[in-house]
């Protein structure tokens, strides 16, 4: 049993003041009480850690190697995602599990407790399944292993190369499976998944409308009866163009009217809807997964996160490409781009929470929801996901309530995350991981071999 101590905690009922924390073996809060005296572990400001809910962990390695302009002085996305074909070509299941175990480790440092892995690097270079099909879904895995993070892994179901149903080019041929193949590998991954500990948990991804056929993301849901279920949408203006062209509708007006889509689903992006489409979409009660970092440096557009809110949607934050690792980063983007869509300010705030409070309360729920995992608040039963901040930091010297979120979120940054816990495992202690220089070793010699992949 872990005792931990808070001076203040936000506790699903508000801010609370001394407030102390007990932790079960299993990962999960038996008590949490308010006014009680200092004992176990003392911490400033204790706050319940949220999903990252939308990450693929290869790309950390090419962060900040595509901000030169190519041959295409129009570079856009497009041109960006012919560059992440040519450097997943020389990736090795050694090199994913590196890479994946940093991207994981700066996660917990930034204060998330979990990842989603929409994971689609299944194949060798060529396209040939390794002789254990789920091999890369293994070291994904054992990554989580080695940073101790929850894992939400979402296998994705990659098959065609547009919504004509053309073949796989080769930068895409390492992503492609057919149901039947892809049904399998995901067997494979539940099976592996029994490795760590019991909080892991497993869903699945179809990449997009433009990566699955009409058919299957019609009945996707009876297909995969149980946990999670996430895809890519509306993300690019050529996507809605190729979807309009091919299927007949807008990316989500076809996916309204075909998918039966509910709480078990968390779309991602959502960056090119128009307000019919928002409010639509929100009552469905699915998740919108927003990676505001990453939508900025590709260029996906802004979403209309104030029209969504207004409509009861959901939401939760993402890292995506993880070009850069940001809790704070990612919230503070969010409400800045909204500001500056429409020449405003607290753009996200309500009349009773702070722009800070709003949005983090959001996300809490939002990644919990999406990941069907038991988390996002400080009480008895829910998994001990939870970071602390320092108190003691000048930013924070005097603050409480609402105005702490806000101090961290737009005054300061990842910095005041001191310690982390991931249902009860703390991985981050005075704001390192605990497992940081041998997880920085291999991701060096990663790098190293790497260094002229683009």
């Amino acid at each position: 049993m872990q005792q931990i101590w808070a001076q203040q905690a936000l506790l699903p009922s508000g801010w609370a003041q001394d407030v102390l924390v007990s932790v079960t073996d299993a990962g999960t809060f038996s008590e949490v009480v308010p006014n009680a005296r200092p004992q176990g572990l003392q911490v400033g400001i204790l706050l319940p850690a949220p999903v990252n809910v939308h990450s693929h962990a290869f790309q950390r390695a090419m962060a900040g190697l595509t901000e030169t302009q190519g041959p295409d002085a129009q570079d856009s996305f497009w041109t960006w995602r012919q560059l992440m074909f040519r450097f997943l070509d020389r990736l090795t299941p050694w090199h994913v599990e590196a890479i994946t175990a940093f991207v994981q480790m700066e996660m917990l440092e930034a204060g998330y407790a979990t990842s989603a892995e929409f994971h689609y690097l299944h194949h060798q270079p060529g396209g040939a399944p390794y002789a254990n099909l789920a091999e890369m879904s293994e070291r994904i895995i054992a990554a989580a292993a080695q940073s101790g993070i929850g894992l939400c892994l979402l296998p994705v179901h990659y098959q065609f190369g547009g919504c004509d149903g053309r073949a796989l080019t080769s930068g895409q041929i390492r992503f492609g499976n057919d149901l039947d193949r892809f049904q399998r590998l995901c067997g494979g991954a539940k099976d592996a998944l029994e490795h760590l500990p019991a909080d892991a948990s497993i869903g699945v991804a179809p990449h997009s409308l433009r990566a699955v056929g009409a058919r299957d993301l019609q009945n996707y849901a009876s297909l995969f009866p149980q946990g999670p279920i996430h895809m890519h949408l509306a993300e690019q203006l050529a996507e809605v163009e190729e979807v309009q062209a091919h299927w007949g509708g807008r990316p989500v007006e076809w996916t309204l009217q075909n998918m039966g889509l509910d709480d078990r689903w968390c779309l991602i992006h959502c960056t090119q809807m128009n307000p019919q489409e928002t409010a639509a979409l929100a009552r469905t009660g699915a998740v919108a997964g927003l990676c505001p970092i990453t939508e900025s440096n590709l260029g996906d557009g802004i979403f209309d996160a104030a029209g969504w809110l207004q409509a009861q949607g959901k939401m939760a934050i993402g890292s995506d490409s993880n070009i850069r690792i940001s809790l704070s980063e990612e919230i503070r983007t969010l409400e800045y781009t909204q500001r500056l869509r429409d020449h405003s300010r607290t753009a996200l705030a309500t009349p009773t929470r702070s722009t800070g409070r709003h949005i983090f309360d959001q996300i809490l729920q939002g990644g919990a929801q999406a990941t069907g995992r038991k988390t996002g608040r400080l009480e008895a039963g829910a998994l001990a996901d939870m970071l602390a901040l320092d108190a003691g930091s000048i930013h924070l010297d005097g603050r409480a309530g609402d105005a702490v979120l806000d101090t961290w979120f737009f005054a300061g940054d990842d910095r005041l995350v001191t310690d982390v816990w991931s249902a009860g495992r703390q991985m981050v202690k005075e704001g390192r991981h605990v497992h940081r220089q041998s997880i920085l070793g291999a991701y060096r010699r990663t790098q190293f071999e790497l260094r002229d992949a683009l």
